[in-house]
């Protein structure tokens, strides 16, 4: 068997999926930890984490949205609800400086939403809410601690 074989329990994340997805936990721990070794860069952190969190929204969302457009009739309230993570993350980075705090825990929240869809949803593979459980806990981790520090 190799990595890219499908594991012979479907609930089971694919190794390729889950490493690539752990290694986006990087940047989601990796910041918060940074402005607490060097607290001058607390708020570039804060900005950086922000961004990716927006990232990874987005990236959700077009996942979302690829999905629901590989259907030969797509539904629009898919189409139209895949479209809201991009717009969200959006106005939540266009908030002030000063309210990164907010910002942080609207993303996370934000995150929260978006699983709480993909748990709600049918035809999605089996091992995808274990992933989605997974990260969305390292994300939101992540994302409190910066909101805190």
């Amino acid at each position: 068997m190799t990595a890219s074989d499908p594991p012979a329990d479907d609930r089971l994340v694919p190794r390729t999926v889950l490493a690539w997805g752990l290694a986006g936990l990087i940047p989601f721990l990796g910041l918060p930890l940074l402005a607490v070794s060097i607290p001058a860069l607390s708020g570039w952190s804060d900005q950086a984490l922000g961004l990716y969190a927006a990232v990874i929204l987005s990236f959700l969302g077009g996942a979302r949205w690829g999905r629901a457009v590989s259907e030969t009739a797509p539904d629009p309230r898919t189409i139209a609800f895949s479209m809201a993570p991009s717009v969200i993350a959006w106005g939540l980075i266009l908030l002030p400086p000063d309210r990164s705090g907010l910002q942080l825990a609207g993303l996370a929240a934000a995150l929260v939403l978006h699983l709480v869809w993909d748990l709600r949803s049918p035809g999605l593979p089996a091992w995808y809410p274990r992933l989605r459980l997974i990260l969305t806990a390292g994300a939101v981790t992540g994302l409190a601690a910066g909101a805190l520090v």
